[in-house]
């Protein structure tokens, strides 16, 4: 009996990589008909893609011979064989001596590769090719709450299939992603792996489990019995870098399926691609793309105190906008935004269809429309307090100039909540006296800390100390006025500094002048008081710690003050009664 002749297929791709997937995608839009993907695992990198592209997809197949036959080529499969005018080989391996570049400590709660943690968990994935998108994917289907540290991370050199997850777990709000930062330093706090990103905009973060996704390498020639025969055909692609040892290696991103059917297909008819400069015009549909593309919440709420001064409310499209009182949030905006200012802003043009973001603490509009104490978990919108930024020589702030422009109704990217540790957590005594130390809207996590110890009943004295420049900018002096009318145990001190006919005094003066004592009849003391400080790091003084001893600013701050009266810095491994924010 006379064998039956195999199917012709246009391209079999061999491996469910990002880039593979990418390759099989574009080349069906480029025109291509009969494309499949064999894949040895049961599950190809980002499952999400099967359907709205109608792959073709043989899961549990391995290839094990591709050769030349007349002017087709034969891919040999452990369940079928195909003949193809083309392949491509996208299945990726990870070197198995790959480590990463900082020490780690033993744990089974860091891991290499992706692996099976069931759900509902915390968890730091650190990468920066398409297998860290890939992972994170995993981990969010998974039911896990993600955060990838992808330190020097270009979404452009990332394959279309990676950068298209990678902006939709960004919109969606089901990652949190960190383009610049990456941990230094790794330890274990209780059994739990800490994470110390060596940046103060990135604060220590403590998660139940750390990923590391290292790159990985497309397989070679050997690895799926490529001959010679089909090498010299010039009909067998490896997806790679460009100038790497492969034969017939491919570009990466969107290219690689354009340029295959271009050198294997010359009969299709294909579309001009579209340009960068395209993107990058400034008219309004490239902008409403944009927009659609980045932005996943709008603004419902935005109340000037002045003219450089605001309280805004955002409320996200999806996800959850539950929170510890004292945490933060990321705000963004696109670079195309206009500014407030006709400040030189040296990004703007390289930069002009990304991101700008920003982390804010979230504040509290403090008492709900009925005048009750506000739960803002039972909120589904979060509130910041943000001042506007003016340029200087050496700085030219991206973000406020531009959202000085927003008004109610209007389109931002707003991130997924990162678990702060700058919480209430070390207040267990209702009885302690707890004061709050911040300078202009730094005051903002504190709103939230104090109504949230008045709603549960706190009966300590609690103090709220603010400096600023002038009474204008107390964006909440009513609300904190309406608490010490119904409190007897609550305190607002606002501390002007440029009012005429005011003293001038700072927040150290409190202290060094004993004013808790004398005009509130409050003892500060290191056995029961906690103080959280947030705001200009001149006020709060972090010091350094050099063999053991700590060395302070020339100019005292507040904690220097403290020290000497027996208080504590709170630390990872140290618990403390002096709390910092340790973004700024």
């Amino acid at each position: 009996m006379q064998q039956e002749t195999p199917e012709l297929y246009d391209l079999i791709v061999i491996g469910g990589s990002s880039g593979g997937l990418s390759t099989a995608i574009s080349s069906l839009r480029s025109g291509l008909s009969r494309v499949r993907i064999i894949e040895a695992s049961s599950r190809v990198a980002l499952p999400d893609l099967i359907g709205p592209n109608q792959l073709d997809i043989g899961f549990g197949e391995t290839a094990s011979s591709i050769d030349a036959n007349g002017d087709h080529i034969v891919v040999s499969s452990n369940r079928h064989t195909y003949r193809t005018r083309a392949a491509l080989v996208a299945d990726q391996r990870t070197d198995p001596q790959w480590k990463p570049s900082i020490d780690l400590p033993t744990s089974e709660r860091i891991h290499i590769g992706a692996v099976d943690l069931g759900t509902d968990h915390d968890v730091l994935v650190v990468g920066r090719t398409d297998h860290a998108v890939e992972v994170t994917a995993q981990m969010v289907d998974s039911g896990h709450r993600v955060v990838l540290a992808g330190g020097g991370m270009d979404p452009t050199q990332l394959s279309p299939a990676g950068e298209s997850r990678l902006r939709r777990l960004e919109r969606d709000r089901q990652a949190t992603l960190l383009y610049r930062s990456t941990p230094v330093e790794i330890s274990l706090i209780e059994g739990y792996p800490m994470a110390d990103f060596g940046d103060r905009r990135t604060p220590d973060l403590q998660f139940d489990h750390v990923v590391f996704a290292p790159p990985q390498n497309v397989v070679g020639p050997a690895d799926v019995g490529v001959t010679e025969a089909a090498l010299e055909s010039g009909k067998v692609w490896f997806l790679g870098e460009p100038g790497d040892s492969r034969p017939a290696t491919t570009a990466p991103g969107w290219q690689v399926g354009r340029r295959l059917a271009e050198a294997v297909f010359p009969e299709i008819d294909l579309p001009d691609p579209p340009t960068r400069g395209e993107r990058r015009a400034r008219h309004q549909p490239a902008l409403d793309e944009l927009r659609d593309e980045f932005y996943n919440a709008t603004i419902t709420h935005f109340e000037p105190t002045h003219s450089d001064l605001w309280v805004l409310r955002v409320k996200p499209d999806a996800g959850d906008t539950s929170y510890l009182p004292g945490q933060y949030a990321s705000l963004g905006l696109g670079y195309w935004e206009e500014r407030i200012d006709d400040a030189d802003d040296p990004e703007a043009e390289e930069r002009w269809d990304k991101l700008i973001r920003r982390s804010y603490s979230i504040s509290s509009r403090m008492f709900d429309d009925h005048g009750y104490l506000t739960d803002d978990n039972a909120l589904d919108e979060l509130e910041f307090y943000i001042v506007l930024v003016e340029p200087t020589p050496d700085n030219v702030p991206g973000l406020t100039p531009r959202l000085a422009l927003k008004k109610v109704g209007d389109r931002i990217y707003l991130g997924p909540k990162v678990a702060g540790r700058y919480t209430l957590r070390a207040v267990t005594d209702p009885t302690a006296e707890v004061v709050f130390f911040s300078t202009g809207t730094g005051e903002a996590p504190h709103n939230g800390m104090v109504v949230e110890l008045l709603r549960k009943g706190h009966t300590g004295p609690i103090v709220s100390a603010v400096t600023v420049r002038a009474n204008s900018d107390l964006g909440y002096a009513e609300q904190h006025r309406e608490l010490e009318r119904r409190y007897h145990n609550y305190h607002y001190l606002a501390m002007p500094t440029r009012e005429p006919d005011i003293p001038k005094r700072y927040l150290q003066d409190l202290i060094r002048d004993d004013d808790f004592g004398t005009k509130l009849g409050i003892e500060l003391s290191p056995v029961t008081t906690h103080v959280y400080l947030c705001g200009n790091p001149a006020m709060i003084g972090v010091p350094e710690e050099v063999d053991g001893e700590l060395t302070f600013p020339e100019t005292t701050g507040v904690v220097e003050l403290l020290t000497e009266r027996g208080f504590t810095i709170d630390r990872r491994n140290q618990p403390g009664n002096i709390h910092y924010e340790e973004y700024w």
